[in-house]
């Protein structure tokens, strides 16, 4: 009986825990620029295709075959990488807004062949 007890008490804990995250989900819900416009703040999205402009600082001009969004890209992330217009990537990162307008908040960056 104290088991049984035990167990539930345990799995309700464990229940209210996940219940009370108030935060974004790692689950990704767009793959193309529109979409990526389109979802919620601090979603977090996978974009593939061709970054082709340098903006300014860190912001750079990405663009897939729907459109086109400024992407934020800390220079850690480069990894010592060339990437050209020519170069297709794949980046995974946040959606957020700032005076500009939305953007994605880049995470990770894979070139892809």
């Amino acid at each position: 009986m104290h088991k049984i007890l035990a167990a539930a008490l345990l799995a309700a804990g464990v229940s209210l825990a996940q219940a009370q995250f108030t935060g974004p989900s790692v689950s990704v819900s767009a793959s193309t620029v529109l979409q990526a416009q389109q979802v919620r703040l601090g979603s977090y999205v996978t974009l593939s295709g061709h970054i082709v402009a340098h903006q300014r600082e860190q912001y750079y001009l990405f663009r897939d075959a729907s459109g086109e969004m400024r992407v934020e890209i800390e220079s850690a992330l480069w990894q010592g990488r060339r990437v050209s217009p020519e170069t297709r990537v794949q980046l995974h990162g946040e959606i957020d807004q700032g005076l500009r307008g939305r953007y994605m908040w880049v995470k990770s960056i894979q070139i892809v062949n």
